[in-house]
């Protein structure tokens, strides 16, 4: 029986991933982690362990207590927060996987997650439908310490025959869980204005065009590739993974379909920028192949979805 440790629980992904994953092998074996008190959707749906990832003695022990078998390390500071203070998030995003490697190694834990994201590619990458290998220039600091992890996980493969495995999220769009200060944030909060006001102020300009993946999508996507055979993962790196690419042009026209007054206004923020650095899509033809991945939501079937289930949260 497989005993798992998701850390960074509390977080957008986290939340979801961890109630997908204690659905699938029991409340009991998914421990939830995080620095802060537990998610309100995590609070009574397995155990939980305050726990700051950069303490790796109190981690260790944890492992070793528990008997872990699976680690997902979630814990990071994204794009937009990360540019605030890029040392501090160059810190934490990068200790934060030394550790877990390194306790991997040492407590002999059979599989590692830790995800990277679309932040890897820069000003200097091809634009439209961006390949697996191809120019990687990072502009942010998420974004280069991204990269850094992805050559630390495959070294640990190499070197310590470490399984750890990784997706290159687009930006995830999700109704569980707050966004954690990311540049595609404006794809959630859209929806969130359109039901409470009929209207928004978009930080991106509105032919501002990102890959994105419903948080559905994303979670399967995450499943699937931990759960796939060894000898098909084929990328120690990190996969990229595609779902749909819009503008907030088209979001929001989208949404106006449900809401017919919903309006939006744009006041692009520093965030353009590192917006404008990254793909306007991406492919994902090796994941497709190495463990028969395949996207189910568009940008109007997620439409649907979001608008429907934020009517029933309390934030409404």
């Amino acid at each position: 029986m497989e005993k798992i440790l998701v850390i960074g629980a509390g977080g957008q992904i986290g939340v979801e991933l961890t109630l997908a994953l204690r659905a699938k092998y029991g409340q009991d074996n998914v421990i939830a982690s995080d620095i802060r008190e537990p998610h309100v959707l995590l609070a009574d749906s397995g155990p939980y362990v305050q726990l700051d990832v950069m303490n790796s003695n109190a981690v260790s022990l944890l492992v070793q207590k528990e008997k872990v078998t699976q680690i997902y390390l979630l814990a990071a500071i994204l794009s937009a927060t990360g540019e605030k203070n890029p040392l501090w998030a160059w810190d934490i995003n990068m200790k934060s996987l030394m550790n877990i490697l390194d306790i991997c190694v040492e407590q002999k834990v059979s599989k590692l997650y830790w995800p990277s994201s679309i932040a890897v590619f820069g000003n200097t990458t091809p634009k439209e439908n961006t390949e697996q290998k191809t120019i990687i220039e990072p502009v942010t600091v998420y974004g280069i310490s991204k990269y850094a992890g992805e050559l630390w996980c495959q070294y640990y493969f190499d070197k310590y025959g470490l399984d750890v495995r990784s997706l290159r999220y687009p930006g995830l769009i999700s109704w569980k869980s707050a966004p954690g200060g990311g540049t595609t944030d404006y794809a959630i909060d859209i929806y969130i204005e359109a039901l409470k006001k009929q209207s928004y102020e978009c930080f991106l300009s509105e032919h501002t065009y990102l890959p994105m993946m419903y948080m559905d999508d994303a979670i399967r996507a995450t499943i699937e590739l931990m759960e796939a055979p060894k000898e098909s993962i084929k990328n120690r790196m990190s996969y990229n993974l595609s779902g749909m690419s819009f503008s907030p042009k088209e979001i929001s026209e989208a949404i106006q379909k449900h809401i017919p007054g919903f309006t939006i206004s744009y006041a692009p923020d520093f965030r353009q920028k590192i917006a404008d650095s990254w793909p306007k899509s991406i492919e994902d033809k090796e994941a497709e192949k190495d463990w028969g991945w395949k996207a189910e939501y568009d940008l109007e079937k997620m439409t649907a979805a979001m608008l429907e289930n934020l009517k029933t949260v309390k934030r409404m």
